[in-house]
């Protein structure tokens, strides 16, 4: 998500988060008030700075970084940002995530066939 669409879809991230706390997911950090913010990557090339929806620890200890699939008018931005993030994730052996909700299924599916590389979205 764009930084415009994190206040749009404040609710989103939150009905997340609340997954992920019922999942045992602990020290929480999340893009939006209320959170800790969660640290954020420059790509110097594009000159653009990345940080994920939501970051948490799994149950096992492993670091996992959650981005919402919402629907998009940056598309190309939204796909770079998951290419990153899973790039990231595999280098320091932690883990990826889309997370889609009600509505935007179908629009966060074709992007994730474009890419190949990324697991299917987790649906809520």
């Amino acid at each position: 998500m764009t930084k415009e669409e994190k206040k749009t879809y404040q609710g989103l991230i939150i009905k997340t988060i609340n997954k992920l706390e019922k999942q045992g997911h602990t020290d929480i950090k999340a893009d939006i008030e209320g959170y800790k913010n969660p640290t954020s990557f420059k790509m110097k090339q594009r000159r653009m700075t990345i940080t994920p929806d939501v970051v948490s620890v799994t149950p096992n200890g492993k670091t996992h970084y959650v981005d919402l699939g919402v629907k998009s008018e940056e598309p190309i931005l939204l796909k770079t940002k998951w290419k990153f993030l899973q790039t990231l994730a595999e280098m320091e052996d932690r883990s990826f995530r889309v997370v889609t909700h009600r509505g935007h299924y179908n629009f966060t599916d074709r992007l994730i066939a474009d890419m190949n590389s990324i697991q299917p979205a987790m649906r809520m």
